[in-house]
């Protein structure tokens, strides 16, 4: 995983939605999808078996060094994987 750095939102989140940091760097390093968006940021997509194959996005700023995650949560839109 390259140089990453929570914003505090992010790792409220992260405490608030027990989500595991491991996960976080798996959907950045090995996502499903990827998505770059018009206000520069980058979505990374990944499902998880362990939360029963719904879709973790994680938002990042790549415009600031090192890199900021902004966001993150289990995307409803996306549904589950099988």
């Amino acid at each position: 995983m390259a140089e990453y750095e929570f914003s505090g939102h992010a790792y409220d989140m992260l405490r608030e939605r027990d989500i595991p940091e491991a996960w976080v760097k798996m959907a950045i390093d090995e996502p499903e999808k990827r998505e770059a968006k018009e206000d520069g940021t980058i979505h990374y997509i990944r499902s998880f078996a362990e939360h029963d194959g719904r879709y973790l996005r994680v938002v990042v700023d790549p415009a600031v060094q090192p890199q900021k995650i902004v966001t993150l949560f289990f995307d409803r839109r996306l549904g589950r994987s099988k």
